[in-house]
């Protein structure tokens, strides 16, 4: 099940369920949409993937099934994360 993690791993932003910013790769990895656009150029710094906008779980579900409250806040290691957009930039994620 989708874990819906509450913030962007980069900038700590609040993504709550429901927010139109949330973005998540395949491996579940979320980030603002701004992260995704203006840094991360579409590439994944954990695992290289794309992204998609995130689903919302329906309200009456939540409470069942209550989003993530455990926050993962690991901004990006900009020399790390440039080997591997120079790799991955130019290919689309379902080539990489």
């Amino acid at each position: 099940m989708l874990e819906i993690k509450p913030t962007c791993e980069n900038c700590n932003k609040l993504l709550p369920n429901g927010s139109p910013e949330a973005m998540l790769c395949s491996f579940e990895c979320t980030f603002c949409s701004n992260c995704v656009s203006e840094l991360l150029y579409n590439v994944c710094p954990n695992c290289g993937g794309g992204f998609e906008k995130r689903p919302t779980r329906p309200t009456a579900r939540l409470q069942k099934y209550p989003a993530s409250t455990k926050d993962i806040y690991k901004p990006i290691d900009n020399k790390k994360f440039k080997l591997l957009l120079e790799k991955y930039r130019n290919i689309s994620p379902a080539k990489r």
